[in-house]
C-alpha cells in the first residue's frame, strides 16, 4: 500500500510537471514573437511614412517646376509684346515731338528727346534677352510672399516684383519732375496728362518680373506727383539728395501698398 501511494504520488509530481513545463515555454516563446510583431509592424510604418514623405517631396518639386516654367513662358509672352509695343512706340514718340515743336515748346521738346532716348536703351537691353538664363534668375524660382490691390482685385508676386514696382512710382516721380520743370520753363499751361512721358509709361521697365499694365499704372501715379512739384518749384512728395530726386518714402508707402501672403 505504501509502494502504491508512493508511486501516485511520483505520477502526481510528474504531471505537475508536465503541466508546468507545458504552460511556461509556449508563453516565452509568445512573448517573444509578439516583440517581433511589433517591430515588424513599426518597421513597416516608419518604411510607409517615408515612402509617402518621398512621394510628397516629389509632387512639391513637380509643382514648383510646373510653376517655374509657367512664369518662364508667361516672361517670354510679355517681353515679346513689349517690344511690339516699344516698335509703335516710336512712331508716336516721332509725332509727339513733331507736335511739341510745332508748339515752340523747346524745353518740353529737349526733355521728351530725352525721355525716347532712354527708352531706346531699353529697347537694346531686351534685344539682349533671347538667350536669357531664366534658370539663374531668383525670380523665377522664388514664391510669392506680397500682394497688393490694384483694379478691384489682387496680385501676388515676391520681393523682385515689389521691388521693381517700388521703382517704378520713383521712375515716375523723377520723370514727371523734369516733365513738369519744362513745361514751367515754358511757360505751358499746367497739364501732366499730356506729357508723352505720362502717356507712354514705360521708363524703367525691362520687361520682367511684373506685367506693364501694373508698371504704367504705378509709374503714372508717380509721375502726376513728381510733375506738380516740378512745376511749382517745390518737393513736397519728393526729396533732393545726392544729386537726383526720389519720392518720399511716405508717399511711396501710399500708393504703393504690399500685404504679406507667408
Amino acid at each position: 500500500m505504501a509502494a502504491g501511494v508512493v508511486n501516485r504520488t511520483l505520477v502526481a509530481i510528474g504531471v505537475t510537471a508536465v503541466v508546468l513545463c507545458g504552460v511556461n515555454v509556449p508563453t516565452g516563446a509568445w512573448s517573444q514573437q509578439g516583440q517581433q510583431q511589433q517591430a515588424n509592424q513599426k518597421e513597416k510604418e516608419q518604411q510607409k511614412a517615408k515612402k509617402t514623405q518621398d512621394q510628397d517631396k516629389q509632387r512639391a518639386q513637380k509643382t514648383k517646376e510646373q510653376e517655374q516654367q509657367r512664369l518662364i513662358g508667361r516672361q517670354e509672352q510679355r517681353l515679346a509684346q513689349y517690344r511690339d509695343h516699344l516698335e509703335q512706340q516710336q512712331r508716336v514718340a516721332r509725332e509727339h515731338s513733331a507736335h511739341l515743336q510745332q508748339q515752340n515748346r523747346r524745353a518740353q521738346y529737349g526733355y521728351q528727346q530725352q525721355y525716347v532716348e532712354g527708352l531706346r536703351q531699353q529697347q537694346w537691353r531686351i534685344q539682349i534677352h533671347g538667350s536669357y538664363d531664366y534658370g539663374r534668375d531668383p525670380y523665377f524660382y522664388t514664391a510669392p510672399s506680397y500682394r497688393y490691390f490694384r483694379g478691384g482685385r489682387y496680385y501676388e508676386t515676391n520681393q523682385y516684383g515689389v521691388n521693381l514696382l517700388r521703382q517704378s512710382v520713383n521712375a515716375g516721380y523723377q520723370q514727371g519732375r523734369l516733365a513738369g520743370l519744362a513745361d514751367r520753363q515754358d511757360r505751358w499751361p499746367f497739364g501732366y496728362r499730356d506729357s508723352y512721358a505720362y502717356q507712354d509709361a514705360n521708363y524703367g521697365y525691362g520687361g520682367f518680373y511684373v506685367d506693364r499694365n501694373d508698371y504704367n499704372n504705378y509709374f503714372r501715379e508717380g509721375f502726376r506727383r513728381g510733375y506738380e512739384d516740378g512745376y511749382y518749384g517745390r518737393y513736397q512728395y519728393g526729396s533732393y539728395s545726392d544729386g537726383r530726386t526720389s519720392i518720399l518714402s511716405a508717399v511711396l508707402g501710399y500708393i504703393l501698398v504690399f500685404e504679406s501672403v507667408r
